[in-house]
C-alpha cells in the first residue's frame, strides 16, 4: 500500500515538472516528429505493396506457365 502511494506521489511530482519546464513545447515538437515519421511510413508502405503485388503477379505467371508446360511433356 505504502509503495502504491509513493508511486502515485512520485508520478504526480513528474506530471507537475513536466508542465513546469515547457512539456506543451515537447509535446509539441515530438508530435511534430511522429508525423513526418508516419508519412515516410505511408510512403514505404505503398512501395512494399506495390512490388508484392508484381512479385505475385510474377509468381503467378510463373505457376501458370509452368501448369501449361507440363501436359506438354507428359505426352
Amino acid at each position: 500500500m505504502i509503495r502504491f502511494l509513493l508511486g502515485v506521489v512520485v508520478g504526480i511530482l513528474i506530471f507537475l515538472l513536466f508542465i513546469y519546464f515547457g512539456g506543451g513545447q515537447v509535446v509539441k515538437k515530438v508530435g511534430e516528429g511522429l508525423t513526418e515519421t508516419g508519412k515516410r511510413m505511408e510512403h514505404l508502405e505503398e512501395v512494399i505493396k506495390k512490388e508484392r503485388d508484381e512479385t505475385g503477379k510474377d509468381i503467378k505467371k510463373k505457376i501458370l506457365k509452368e501448369e501449361k508446360e507440363v501436359p506438354k511433356k507428359g505426352q
